[in-house]
């Protein structure tokens, strides 16, 4: 049994607006789904972000010094900072920090083969909190890696902590930041709302996880997912809705739905230049540039220490 999953389910869905925690998204299965989602045709950001990547491998990966570290927050499977790599030949270590052990630990097995020449030190923990980096990372100079929009799932004031923990980081030089734009409602619920079903799978399986860690018994086919727009806050909402009244066993709970009542799974919020920077500034950064695509619908940006 997973008693962290389960203290964590019992008091946030107890709340009167149901919730669970993002991060119960990540074991293995919903890891795959992740990454199944990035390449669907209606997921913009996957492949907008790549792409503003790609273009600026070079100068993104020398931001890294000679025998620095890159650091990445949340890598998932490495996709993406892969074209950072295969740039960053000058590089001393990778910190792969992830909240899934086996898939981690999987990847970093897959790095490996790939870049022999470079160190990996993957971390298991959740980044939303204080994570320990290696010994022979600590001394070194370091980049935070943060791409994938994932800041927009995490409140103002866990934004915020999130960026000043890795501010305070020994010998940080900077921070690539990943941040979805705002954009038209109907693309944004696209996205997180998919034809193929697959962001729906991805957010029932946490009920899955419920069921297999904390001794739950929901039934999947009793509740539907849904994605919402809300306009302020400018952000995305995951839920999952109850088709009928219903009670849940939850380890030694019960927990009660009406129909229509939802469980709030995750929030997406999306960022302009401003809001972008105001979040840099409250944690102790500066934003040095912001590279997006031609139709300005992501952002990767650069910050650097606000020596003020």
């Amino acid at each position: 049994m997973n008693s962290e999953l389960l203290a964590d389910a019992r008091e946030t869905l107890r709340r009167p607006q149901k919730a669970l925690s993002p991060k119960w998204f990540y074991d293995r299965r919903g890891s795959e789904l992740f990454e199944e989602i990035t390449e669907l045709p209606e997921y913009y950001p996957t492949r907008t972000e790549a792409a503003i990547l790609k273009e600026n491998a070079a100068r993104l990966a020398g931001l890294v010094p000679r025998g620095g570290a890159l650091v990445e927050l949340g890598s998932g499977a490495s996709v993406k900072t892969r074209t950072l790599l295969g740039a960053g030949e000058h590089f001393g270590a990778y910190v792969p920090i992830d909240i899934s052990e086996d898939f981690l630990l999987s990847t970093a097995d897959d790095l490996r083969a790939r870049y022999p020449g470079l160190a990996i030190r993957p971390v298991v923990g959740d980044f939303t909190g204080s994570v320990n980096l290696p010994d022979d990372v600590i001394t070194l100079s370091k980049i935070g890696f943060f791409p994938g929009s994932t800041i927009g799932n995490l409140d103002p004031l866990e934004a915020v902590a999130l960026l000043a923990r890795a501010r305070a980081w020994p010998a940080v030089e900077g921070f690539i930041l990943g941040a979805d734009l705002v954009k038209p409602a109907p693309d944004l619920i696209a996205a997180y709302d998919d034809a193929a079903g697959v962001t729906a799978a991805f957010n029932l399986n946490v009920l899955n996880r419920l069921n297999d860690e904390a001794q739950a018994n929901f039934d999947l086919s009793e509740f539907r997912h849904e994605a919402r727009w809300c306009e302020d806050p400018a952000r995305i909402e995951m839920h999952l809705v109850s088709e009928r009244a219903q009670t849940v066993r939850l380890g030694e709970d019960v927990i009660t739905f009406r129909e229509g009542e939802s469980i709030h799974t995750e929030s997406c919020r999306k960022y302009t230049a401003e809001t972008l920077e105001a979040l840099a500034a409250a944690a102790g950064w500066r934003v040095e540039e912001m590279l997006t695509d031609d139709a300005a619908r992501f952002a990767v940006a650069v910050l650097r220490p606000d020596a003020g």
